[in-house]
């Protein structure tokens, strides 16, 4: 039959780019109450007055990072008619970097020009962040906020967030207020954060909770008006995909995924509306991708534990003891010159991991003798895991060792 045409002629869309998760709506709907809260924390910025540090929580999909780009957008925007004031907004996403280090290497590059970066490795802690003072008080601006999302991946190194909200009470900022926002989908990260974090990080604290089938289904009808033809769409659809998305996370971008991926699905064969068949088929789809999303994700030190467990599910030795994960996890760490982080440390990772839906864990009691341990195994298709893993720069050398 060969190829056919590519043409426009679409019995499905007329705009499909606003299903898609590269999609920027100019407004946010069902997060009034959350908006509110965040302007009315960042009030201070624009009465010349130091902000407050803020953390943002909630799971992936509720809108955090959209209503963050939103806020500061109009912060600087207003600020703009004020003669006193000058705003620097610096973003950097952490899900690469996996120590306060590295997130302090990142930021001070951030700030400097492109022909004037650092090295990611070779200083000292201390060095890098009088690098990181020094620019910032060679900044014109009156405020900095620093927006560090995802700042989970740091785990338990946690030391940027204690030293950037303190840098102008502790001296080394003078004449530029500092604010961090910190963003993350780990609860557990959160209350795990060493008490003198929590101090000096969470003046502000703003969760954004899952939504729900009505809210999803309110989404789902804003976009879907520009996005799909007429009458393609019968009055079950979107709220079904509102349905499984609100069952299963309450995440607006996989309640969008499914819809789109229902059209898409109809597309295909060139019918001109969406069927409950098309929404049940798009779900499974996007749950599968979305596992294999989170997996390609998570940072380094992330992949380097699972990896210690897909060799002992290969080798057919799963479940395996953490003690054993972590022997080979250090093994393969010196392999492609990764940090090693403590026991405890990759203890909390096969916790959050466990969180996630990937690992599954079992206690075991051998008494006296044996005493108690945890026995840990995946919780997905080994194949996933691996696909996953051999997608990843360093950890694929692995697979070629």
């Amino acid at each position: 039959m060969g190829l056919k045409d590519f043409t426009r002629e679409d019995p499905i869309f007329t705009d499909e780019s606003v299903l898609r998760d590269t999609y920027q709506p100019d407004t946010l709907i069902e997060r009034d109450p959350q908006l509110a809260d965040y302007q009315n924390a960042l009030r201070p910025v624009i009465n010349n007055a130091p902000p407050k540090n803020i953390f943002v929580y909630g799971q992936t999909g509720v809108g955090k990072t959209l209503s963050t780009d939103l806020v500061l957008e109009k912060l600087t925007q207003d600020a703009n008619t004020y003669d006193d004031l000058s705003i620097e907004i610096v973003n950097v996403i952490c899900k690469s970097l996996s120590s306060s280090y590295q997130v302090s290497i990142r930021l001070v590059n951030e700030l400097r020009a492109p022909d004037d970066q650092i090295a990611l490795r070779g200083h000292g802690s201390g060095d890098v962040y009088d690098m990181l003072w020094t620019e910032l008080n060679q900044l014109d601006a009156t405020h900095v906020l620093f927006v560090l999302d995802e700042i989970d991946s740091i785990g338990t190194d946690d030391d940027i967030l204690y030293e950037l909200p303190r840098c102008n009470a502790n001296g080394n900022v003078d004449d530029t207020y500092i604010g961090v926002i910190g963003i993350s989908n780990n609860f557990q990260f959160r209350d795990n954060l060493s008490a003198r974090v929590k101090d000096s990080l969470c003046d502000e604290e703003i969760h954004f909770p899952p939504y729900d089938a009505e809210q999803l289904r309110h989404i789902l009808e804003t976009r879907a008006q520009p996005a799909f033809r007429n009458d393609v769409l019968t009055s079950d659809i979107i709220p079904l995909c509102a349905a499984f998305a609100a069952q299963e996370s309450g995440s607006a971008r996989r309640a969008l995924r499914i819809l789109y991926k229902a059209g898409d699905l109809a597309r295909q064969t060139d019918r001109s509306t969406i069927t409950e068949a098309d929404v049940r088929e798009a779900d499974r789809v996007v749950e599968e991708g979305k596992t294999k999303a989170e997996l390609e994700s998570l940072p380094v030190q992330n992949h380097i534990t699972l990896y210690a467990i897909l060799s002992y599910a290969l080798e057919d030795e799963t479940p395996v003891r953490r003690k054993q994960i972590y022997q080979r996890y250090k093994l393969l760490a010196d392999q492609i010159d990764a940090d090693v982080k403590t026991a405890r440390t990759i203890h909390d990772q096969l916790s959050q991991l466990t969180l996630k839906g990937i690992l599954d864990v079992a206690e075991r009691n051998e008494g006296i003798k044996g005493g108690n341990y945890y026995l840990y195994d995946f919780n997905v298709d080994t194949a996933i895991i691996r696909d996953a893993l051999e997608k990843q720069h360093r950890i694929g050398d692995l697979f070629d060792k």
